[in-house]
């Protein structure tokens, strides 16, 4: 049954802010690429936004550095990073649904769109973000969860995945999984042998959309639970498994 607030609570959609990756790394114009990619690499980012002039903003991802840098055989320590930027930069709102935003993103050719507020950049929001949106990421995975607390080895328990993405899961389980507590979850795809194991911590209440959600209305939906240094294979993983599991209706779970 809908819980307080009726079906138009049940359905309320996923905002780009809850699937962007918070955070823009800005750089002066006149920073080699060789410096950026230095600062990309350590940040994890896909991306630097280059601040040229008081009017002008570009942008730089791995792929301009590879093509206009590397592949033409130049030293990236002696290019400035204004040689290479792209313009103008593609944004989106935070606000605006994440259904709305595929077609943006496939209007403007852009690996990426840059996330802003007022006209401020917050974050970015790539094409495997919206692959992982909660509308596509209804799930039934049968699971085993260890809590860990004083004790060297947690007990086992059944569980079962309800909704998953590649930052975290919800997860049902008769388990006590106390906000900040460190998990073992161990998930199985029904058409795979090998199941992913990978460390975890249990979120409060509030923290969802950290991994992605919009906080869930019914009860049955689970426990939030953070990833820990989840593997690129073991992404690639739930990736695949989500693209050929999609819901065939918006909305559905």
């Amino acid at each position: 049954q809908p819980g307080p607030g009726g079906a138009a609570n049940e359905q309320r959609p996923c905002l780009v802010i809850h699937m962007m990756t918070p955070g823009v790394i800005q750089i002066p114009g006149d920073v080699s690429v060789g410096e950026a990619a230095r600062l990309m690499q350590k940040e994890q980012a896909p991306c630097v936004l280059i601040k040229d002039t008081a009017s002008t903003l570009g942008i730089m991802t791995h792929t301009d550095i590879v093509y206009k840098v590397v592949a033409q055989g130049l030293n990236p320590d002696e290019v400035q990073a204004r040689r290479v930027m792209s313009g103008p930069i593609q944004s989106v709102e935070f606000d605006l649904p994440v259904k709305d935003v595929a077609t943006k993103l496939a209007a403007s050719g852009a690996p990426l769109l840059v996330v802003t507020r007022h006209q401020q950049p917050i974050g970015i929001i790539t094409a495997r973000d919206l692959v992982l949106s909660p509308d596509q990421r209804g799930a039934s995975l049968q699971a085993s969860v260890r809590v860990y607390d004083e004790k060297p080895e947690g007990v086992r328990h059944t569980a079962v995945i309800t909704q998953i993405s590649h930052l975290g899961a919800f997860v049902e389980s008769e388990a006590t999984m106390e906000p900040g507590a460190r998990i073992t979850l161990e998930l199985y795809f029904p058409s795979s042998k090998q199941p992913i194991t990978v460390e975890a911590t249990v979120m409060g209440p509030d923290d969802h959309a950290e991994i992605g959600e919009t906080r869930p209305t019914r009860p049955e939906s689970g426990t939030a639970v953070r990833f820990m240094d989840l593997s690129e294979a073991d992404q690639s993983r739930i990736s695949e498994w989500i693209l050929r599991n999609r819901p065939q209706h918006p909305g559905a779970l």
